[in-house]
């Protein structure tokens, strides 16, 4: 692996002492002497680059999270290393801090190391595509905001406007964005109507809310999970700045979990975060503790290569004349279906034509009904 020492400042936290089962005692932390990072690890860092946000936001460096999650206690599971690289403190123009991510993000990956940046402005997840790019690996992004963040493709991009951002970058390495919790008061109908036509998904919050199997799959068919910290309600986290409607905080630690259990996850972005106060910085340590517990639980169970691991299932569709094949996982009960393109394609799709889904979208299947997600997966692929 390359040097990445050279982008972090290292940690200067309060001397505490830790329990034995504490993660205080489990995690790896750049101090001043930049830790040998191991391959199968995660690797925590942080960056405070507010110059991107649409709002006013008061630039605290404490991070008091990072003292909230070592008192966290160790799961007798967990095995792979947890690293805490520090921070990437903010370059003399916003491109500078966006090129460091970029690299420190696309290296990590390589060498088979899930990041986890805590940001800074949401368009800094620009930055982390960017390292995919970089790559040239096809990513699905799934967004946990309560808005779409889509601009005019001439406004300069921020955290309101990334996504157009990245759409419009060529050669487009995007295939799919998934959002959950959107909140339809945040969005514009012009902007439901471009994500429906590029056949993009959305769950939203009172969807969620109602059942969270709906959201899973989402998660499960990412590779980027980006979360907005203002997607979680004012009166869990105790700021004005928040909105009123949004995530309770156990729902999102929710999410984070089935995000860490995703074989596909490789990379973890929360943004918009400020210490606003100790419950703020409680909730980001749970949730970091919650997405760490999924990644140590991961079951490794994504059917490629062989698939005597699975049950399938082939349903024939009157409509269409379509066969669709769904295998089941036999460790997990998971479900995923296949969706077919074109062999010309090559290579590039294989990692987006088996689609996790829900049972429900076999038993759909089985009423001779096509699945929207198989639809509109075919469309993107074909």
């Amino acid at each position: 692996m390359n040097d990445l020492s050279i982008y972090f400042t290292p940690l200067d936290l309060d001397d505490l002492e830790f329990q034995d089962e504490q993660m205080g005692r489990f995690l790896t932390c750049n101090y001043g002497d930049f830790p040998e990072i191991k391959p199968n690890s995660i690797a925590i860092f942080t960056v405070p680059e507010y110059r991107g946000s649409v709002s006013e936001i008061s630039i605290q460096k404490k991070s008091a999270f990072r003292q909230e999650l070592r008192k966290l206690s160790k799961s007798k599971n967990w095995k792979n290393n947890i690293y805490d690289l520090g921070t990437i403190s903010p370059g003399n123009e916003l491109k500078d801090t966006c090129f460091a991510i970029s690299n420190v993000v696309s290296e990590l990956i390589k060498n088979r190391v899930v990041p986890i940046l805590i940001g800074g402005s949401q368009d800094l997840i620009v930055s982390a595509y960017d390292a995919y790019e970089k790559l040239e690996q096809l990513v699905n992004i799934c967004s946990i905001d309560h808005r779409l963040d889509l601009g005019a493709p001439e406004v300069q991009v921020d955290s309101d406007s990334y996504l157009t951002s990245i759409m419009l970058k060529r050669p487009c390495y995007l295939f799919n964005h998934a959002n959950i919790g959107l909140q339809i008061p945040h969005a514009q109908p012009k902007e439901l109507k471009l994500i429906e036509s590029l056949y993009f998904d959305i769950c939203r919050l009172g969807e969620f809310n109602a059942d969270f199997k709906r959201a899973e799959p989402h998660l499960r068919n990412a590779d980027i999970i980006n979360i907005d910290f203002n997607s979680i309600k004012a009166s869990e986290v105790f700021s004005h700045g928040a909105n009123p409607n949004g995530f309770q905080a156990q729902q999102m630690c929710q999410v984070a979990r089935y995000a860490g259990i995703s074989d596909k996850v490789n990379f973890l972005g929360i943004f918009n975060y400020v210490d606003y106060n100790q419950i703020s910085d409680k909730i980001m340590a749970e949730v970091l503790w919650y997405f760490i517990d999924g990644y140590q639980s991961r079951w490794g169970d994504f059917p490629m290569g062989s698939k005597s691991d699975y049950y399938k299932f082939t349903v024939e569709l009157e409509i269409g004349n379509h066969s669709i094949i769904f295998y089941k996982s036999h460790k997990s009960d998971r479900w995923w279906m296949e969706v077919p393109y074109p062999p010309k394609k090559g290579s590039r799709y294989e990692r987006h034509h088996l689609v996790p889904c829900n049972k429900e979208d076999y038993d759909q299947a089985m009423e001779n009904e096509m699945p929207d997600l198989w639809w509109k997966t075919y469309q993107k692929l074909t």
